[in-house]
């Protein structure tokens, strides 16, 4: 009788994965390779290193501290500065109790990577070019913050009921902070004309996003109504506000909508200006929940008729769920769309951030430092936009990681 001997089997070896290793793979596998990659690595160093030295001896940039109120809120009163830091931490403070109550059953919601952020940013305040006193002010916010998420959590898991009375509170807190920048009612009236900068391009930017986003999604389901009046209507208003630039649309509503009013009779031009970015982009947030509705097989339906659920129920509990879950990333990037339109504005006589800037560079003691200050308004917008990506790539993983 023969005996066999088994030899037993071992996973394969995995390559070492060093630097070196990693380089060779993938940037000099061959002699094309290398030589695109030291082309782009001299390219990038010169210019990275010409960018240095222009930042560091010819660039001037007391343009940014010299103006930084004038960029952020504009000709706001400085008397009246305390209001807004008072909007600024209602806002924070209920951002982070949100924060808290949505994420309670995380079993660590400040890691380490969110207190990192924390530190730089609590850094980057201490280092901004304001006085002493304001700084501990944005720092004790930022505390605030942090200490609104800890309690938030601790609520959320002791009465998670807690979660449906958020928007009702978020609705009320845009209603105060209108108030605060606005005044009446006990404060002194500030006029629209003198709101700009950041906090104005903010402003449009949020009340745009939110009533664009309910009248987009009426407008998809409306497109995919099989009654043909609504049908034709919501496709050509869509068709039609998709055709024209945004830049007409706003003045259109600069020039003509007061023409349809009582004589003597002119809205606010800010009111004028959202109107314009709300009807411009719920047509594009039609076509993109659109996509998200096509997406969604027919058997969805069916077996919500089977169950005996009625269209709106079958339409909110189960089709549209699912729908606005696969247009997160086209959504999120037409509210960052929105967000850089707002700079359009300027061309109809807003004051925004890119407004504003064209008025600091209009100054005589300031003609030519267009690098220093562009440059500046770009890293603000792309740091809104980076944490608006990063915020819509965290729900779309939490939503993922449900099902």
């Amino acid at each position: 009788m023969t005996t066999l001997h088994t030899v037993p089997t071992s996973a394969p070896s995995k390559p070492a994965s060093t630097p070196t290793a990693w380089l060779r793979k993938n940037l000099f596998n061959s002699w094309f390779n290398s030589l695109l990659t030291i082309a782009i690595v001299l390219i990038l160093g010169r210019t990275l290193f010409g960018f240095i030295s222009w930042a560091t001896s010819a660039a001037k940039w007391q343009v940014i501290p010299a103006n930084l109120p004038i960029f952020f809120v504009g000709r706001f009163p400085a008397d009246q500065y305390w209001r807004l830091d008072l909007m600024l931490a209602i806002i924070a403070g209920l951002g982070g109790f949100t924060w808290g109550v949505v994420g309670r059953n995380q079993p660590k919601l400040l890691t380490r990577n969110l207190l990192i952020g924390f530190g730089i940013l609590a850094l980057v305040l201490l280092l901004l070019p304001t006085s002493f006193p304001y700084r501990l002010v944005l720092l004790a916010i930022e505390a605030f913050t942090i200490g609104m998420i800890v309690i938030g959590k601790q609520v959320g898991n002791r009465s998670p009921a807690i979660a449906q009375w958020l928007p009702l509170a978020w609705v009320l807190t845009f209603f105060i902070a209108l108030w605060l920048m606005r005044g009446g009612f006990g404060l002194d009236v500030v006029p629209t004309t003198a709101w700009g900068g950041w906090i104005l391009t903010i402003f449009m930017s949020v009340v745009s996003i939110v009533l664009s986003f309910p009248f987009g999604v009426l407008l998809a389901l409306g497109r995919q109504s099989s009654l043909p009046v609504i049908h034709w209507l919501c496709t050509a208003y869509i068709e039609i506000i998709r055709g024209i630039p945004l830049i007409s649309i706003l003045f259109i509503g600069l020039v003509m909508v007061p023409l349809f009013l009582p004589a003597g009779s002119r809205p606010d031009l800010v009111l004028r200006a959202i109107l314009g970015l709300t009807l411009f982009a719920a047509a594009y947030q039609a076509e993109t929940i659109r996509g998200g509705l096509q997406a969604i097989p027919k058997g969805q339906t069916e077996a919500a008729n089977a169950l005996g659920l009625n269209t709106p129920l079958t339409l909110g509990l189960i089709v549209l769920p699912q729908a606005l879950k696969i247009s997160i990333p086209a959504i999120v990037g037409l509210f960052i769309s929105l967000l850089q339109d707002t700079t359009l504005v300027a061309i109809v006589g807003l004051s925004d951030l890119l407004g504003i800037s064209r008025s600091i560079l209009a100054n005589p003691l300031y003609i030519g430092r267009y690098a220093e200050v562009y440059l500046f308004i770009g890293a603000l917008y792309w740091a809104v936009c980076y944490i608006m990506s990063w915020a819509a790539r965290r729900l779309e993983a939490r939503l993922n990681s449900e099902h």
